[in-house]
């Protein structure tokens, strides 16, 4: 029995008895005395709890609640425990999470939880804490979002609220007033996203919070989309290009051996499809299928690969690759005769 069951335990036992002597405890618990000792003095300081010891009854019991006093005075344990182990991994997730707050918000909501998980912990706490320290978060081109967005972003969500937004759109860099109803929050690759039904467009769109100029809380109720249609809607294709509403495709990629080792361990969608070409598991070239509607991003993640991969069967997609690849090389080309005539000339 670990110490959150003992815990529960003693609280049953002093509520189910009334008054309950040190030695039937500790019969109960099977502990040592010193143990129950501890355990007794834990929940009194760190919990609040009011366990007095009745020399009249010689037992342990609840103080009773002084008269007139509200109920909401009188001592509850709190409904929510964890096992030292679910601690810990607890306060590793809150590092993990730090790592995607740049500005610290959704930190600064969860610390008092988080200071109270460390409570529990007592002696182990300092443990917890050299934990959090050797949990590191390397993030790179991560796009920072105004705190004051995010945080008014989570109000719209939970209060089902609609906003105005003032919204500055890359393709064309023009910004536009639109008024949305906020669906989901989405983290992807370092950056904060916002799904929402477009009013002005009429239909479901995906906002970036970092080209949010200015967000206003509206009195309007959110309209409502239920999950499945905005992740039927937003989800489908691939990566955060995933929805607008294009028709989905399939791309096949083949790998070569070297980069099949990396890309075998990788999941690109969570709908992909993907073989081994001949041999065994892990040995030979790796085929990899995917869905996509806009070939943005899925470009960018092939093109990463360079010559160790080959798009087959899209015309489209490959031709697409296939021009990005020769733009490439001819600047890098027209780069180092220029290098070449540079270091000729002195």
């Amino acid at each position: 029995m670990d110490r959150t069951e003992r815990f529960y335990k003693i609280e049953l036992l002093l509520k189910s008895r009334g008054c309950i002597s040190f030695a039937a405890l500790q019969a109960e618990l099977e502990v040592s005395p010193a143990t129950l000792k501890r355990d007794l003095q834990y929940l009194r300081d760190r919990l609040a709890a009011p366990i007095v010891y009745d020399a009249f009854a010689n037992g342990y019991r609840f103080a009773e609640a002084k008269a007139g006093a509200p109920q909401a005075t009188r001592h509850e344990l709190p409904g929510l425990w964890f096992s030292e182990n679910e601690i810990h991994a607890l306060l590793t997730m809150h590092q993990l999470l730090a790592g995607l707050d740049d500005d610290g918000v959704l930190a600064r909501h969860l610390q008092p939880l988080m200071e109270k998980l460390q409570g529990m912990l007592g002696t182990d706490e300092s443990a917890a804490r050299e934990l959090m320290r050797r949990v590191k978060v390397i993030g790179t081109a991560r796009r920072r979002a105004p705190s004051r967005h995010f945080e008014l972003l989570g109000s719209a969500l939970l209060q089902r609220r609609r906003l105005r937004l003032r919204y500055f759109k890359r393709s064309d860099r023009s910004e536009s007033e639109r008024e949305v109803s906020p669906q989901r929050l989405v983290n992807y690759r370092n950056t904060w996203y916002l799904d929402a039904w477009c009013h002005a467009s009429d239909g479901l769109r995906r906002f970036a919070l970092d080209a949010m100029r200015a967000a206003v809380l509206l009195d309007a109720k959110a309209r409502h989309v239920p999950l499945r249609e905005l992740e039927a809607a937003l989800d489908a294709g691939y990566g955060i290009y995933g929805g607008g509403g294009a028709k989905v495709k399939w791309a096949t990629l083949v790998f070569d051996a070297d980069a099949a080792q990396w890309v075998a361990n990788e999941e690109w969608h969570p709908q992909q499809k993907a073989r081994w070409l001949g041999g065994q598991p892990g040995a030979g070239r790796y085929e990899l299928q995917v869905p996509y509607s806009d070939p943005t991003e899925l470009a960018m993640d092939i093109l990463r690969h360079g010559d160790s991969v080959l798009v087959t069967g899209d015309k489209a997609l490959a031709a697409l690759i296939g021009a990005r690849l020769r733009s490439a090389a001819a600047r890098y080309a027209g780069s180092l005769a220029s290098v070449r005539k540079a270091k000729g000339s002195t």
